[in-house]
Protein backbone atom coordinates (compact mmCIF):
# COMPACT_ATOMS: atom_id res chain seq x y z
CA UNK A 1 0.00 0.00 0.00
CA UNK A 2 1.64 3.22 -1.19
CA UNK A 3 -0.41 5.71 0.76
CA UNK A 4 -1.93 5.39 4.18
CA UNK A 5 -5.53 4.99 5.21
CA UNK A 6 -7.18 7.68 7.29
CA UNK A 7 -8.94 6.22 10.31
CA UNK A 8 -10.92 8.26 12.85
CA UNK A 9 -11.31 7.50 16.56
CA UNK A 10 -14.03 9.02 18.78
CA UNK A 11 -12.11 10.09 21.86
CA UNK A 12 -11.93 12.77 24.52
CA UNK A 13 -8.32 12.16 25.53
CA UNK A 14 -6.57 11.14 22.26
CA UNK A 15 -5.55 7.85 23.91
CA UNK A 16 -8.66 5.70 24.01
CA UNK A 17 -11.95 5.27 22.21
CA UNK A 18 -14.51 6.46 24.72
CA UNK A 19 -17.19 8.38 22.83
CA UNK A 20 -20.53 7.62 21.15
CA UNK A 21 -20.34 8.67 17.50
CA UNK A 22 -23.30 11.06 17.66
CA UNK A 23 -22.16 12.89 20.78
CA UNK A 24 -18.40 12.68 20.25
CA UNK A 25 -16.66 15.94 21.05
CA UNK A 26 -13.38 14.92 19.45
CA UNK A 27 -12.21 12.74 16.59
CA UNK A 28 -8.53 11.90 16.31
CA UNK A 29 -7.75 11.10 12.67
CA UNK A 30 -4.65 9.02 12.01
CA UNK A 31 -3.02 8.09 8.72
CA UNK A 32 -2.05 4.45 9.03
CA UNK A 33 0.50 2.58 6.92
CA UNK A 34 1.68 -1.02 7.17
CA UNK A 35 4.83 0.12 8.93
CA UNK A 36 3.90 3.39 10.63
CA UNK A 37 1.25 5.97 11.46
CA UNK A 38 0.88 9.66 12.17
CA UNK A 39 -1.76 11.87 13.71
CA UNK A 40 -3.23 13.75 10.74
CA UNK A 41 -5.90 15.87 12.44
CA UNK A 42 -7.82 16.43 15.65
CA UNK A 43 -11.36 17.70 15.07
CA UNK A 44 -13.32 19.09 17.99
CA UNK A 45 -17.04 19.72 18.33
CA UNK A 46 -19.13 21.36 21.04
CA UNK A 47 -21.27 19.36 23.44
CA UNK A 48 -23.92 17.35 21.58
CA UNK A 49 -26.65 15.03 22.80
CA UNK A 50 -26.61 11.44 21.53
CA UNK A 51 -30.13 11.62 20.13
CA UNK A 52 -32.43 14.23 18.63
CA UNK A 53 -30.05 16.22 16.45
CA UNK A 54 -29.72 14.49 13.08
CA UNK A 55 -28.11 17.59 11.51
CA UNK A 56 -24.96 17.01 13.55
CA UNK A 57 -24.39 13.75 11.70
CA UNK A 58 -23.93 15.42 8.32
CA UNK A 59 -21.28 17.75 9.75
CA UNK A 60 -19.36 14.90 11.34
CA UNK A 61 -19.64 12.63 8.33
CA UNK A 62 -18.47 15.48 6.11
CA UNK A 63 -15.42 15.92 8.30
CA UNK A 64 -14.67 12.19 8.05
CA UNK A 65 -15.15 12.03 4.27
CA UNK A 66 -11.51 11.06 3.68
CA UNK A 67 -11.59 8.34 6.35
CA UNK A 68 -11.93 4.64 5.63
CA UNK A 69 -13.42 3.96 9.08
CA UNK A 70 -14.45 5.53 12.35
CA UNK A 71 -13.99 3.70 15.65
CA UNK A 72 -16.44 4.54 18.43
CA UNK A 73 -17.97 2.96 21.52
CA UNK A 74 -21.49 3.16 20.09
CA UNK A 75 -23.24 4.39 16.96
CA UNK A 76 -26.92 4.70 16.13
CA UNK A 77 -28.72 3.09 13.20
CA UNK A 78 -29.19 6.38 11.33
CA UNK A 79 -25.49 7.22 11.67
CA UNK A 80 -24.51 3.73 10.49
CA UNK A 81 -26.63 4.12 7.34
CA UNK A 82 -25.17 7.56 6.60
CA UNK A 83 -21.59 6.49 7.29
CA UNK A 84 -21.91 3.43 5.06
CA UNK A 85 -23.48 5.54 2.29
CA UNK A 86 -20.44 7.85 2.51
CA UNK A 87 -18.08 4.88 2.25
CA UNK A 88 -16.98 5.07 5.91
CA UNK A 89 -16.97 1.84 7.91
CA UNK A 90 -18.30 2.30 11.47
CA UNK A 91 -16.45 0.09 13.95
CA UNK A 92 -17.82 -0.35 17.46
CA UNK A 93 -15.26 -1.20 20.13
CA UNK A 94 -15.30 -1.50 23.89
CA UNK A 95 -15.14 1.77 25.83
CA UNK A 96 -11.53 2.41 26.80
CA UNK A 97 -9.97 0.50 23.89
CA UNK A 98 -6.54 2.04 23.39
CA UNK A 99 -6.06 3.80 20.06
CA UNK A 100 -2.45 2.61 19.84
CA UNK A 101 -3.60 -1.02 20.17
CA UNK A 102 -6.31 -0.55 17.52
CA UNK A 103 -3.78 1.01 15.14
CA UNK A 104 -1.39 -1.91 15.73
CA UNK A 105 -4.23 -4.35 14.98
CA UNK A 106 -4.98 -2.51 11.71
CA UNK A 107 -1.33 -2.57 10.72
CA UNK A 108 -1.14 -6.31 11.39
CA UNK A 109 -4.25 -6.81 9.29
CA UNK A 110 -2.77 -4.75 6.44
CA UNK A 111 0.37 -6.90 6.52
CA UNK A 112 -1.34 -10.28 6.83
CA UNK A 113 -4.35 -9.79 4.58
CA UNK A 114 -7.07 -7.21 5.04
CA UNK A 115 -10.70 -8.01 5.83
CA UNK A 116 -13.48 -7.28 3.32
CA UNK A 117 -14.19 -3.72 4.52
CA UNK A 118 -10.49 -2.88 4.51
CA UNK A 119 -10.06 -4.25 0.98
CA UNK A 120 -12.95 -2.02 -0.14
CA UNK A 121 -11.41 1.00 1.61
CA UNK A 122 -8.05 0.41 -0.08
CA UNK A 123 -9.75 0.01 -3.47
CA UNK A 124 -11.77 3.23 -2.96
CA UNK A 125 -8.64 5.13 -2.05
CA UNK A 126 -6.67 3.90 -5.06
CA UNK A 127 -9.55 4.43 -7.55
CA UNK A 128 -9.25 7.60 -9.60
CA UNK A 129 -11.52 10.40 -8.47
CA UNK A 130 -13.69 11.37 -11.46
CA UNK A 131 -14.46 14.76 -9.89
CA UNK A 132 -10.75 15.50 -9.49
CA UNK A 133 -10.06 14.66 -13.14
CA UNK A 134 -12.96 16.87 -14.28
CA UNK A 135 -11.72 19.70 -12.06
CA UNK A 136 -8.20 19.40 -13.47
CA UNK A 137 -9.56 19.45 -17.04
CA UNK A 138 -11.64 22.54 -16.25
CA UNK A 139 -8.48 24.26 -15.00
CA UNK A 140 -6.74 23.52 -18.31
CA UNK A 141 -4.62 20.62 -17.11
CA UNK A 142 -3.06 18.49 -19.85
CA UNK A 143 -0.86 15.41 -19.85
Amino acid sequence: MKTGLNIAFATDDLKQVNQHFGSAKTFAIYTIHEDGWELAEVAEFGKLAEDGNEDKLATKIGLLAECAAVYCEAVGASAIRQLMAAGIQPVKVYRGSLIADLIEDLQNELRSGPSAWLIKAIARQSAPDANKVAQMEAEGWEE
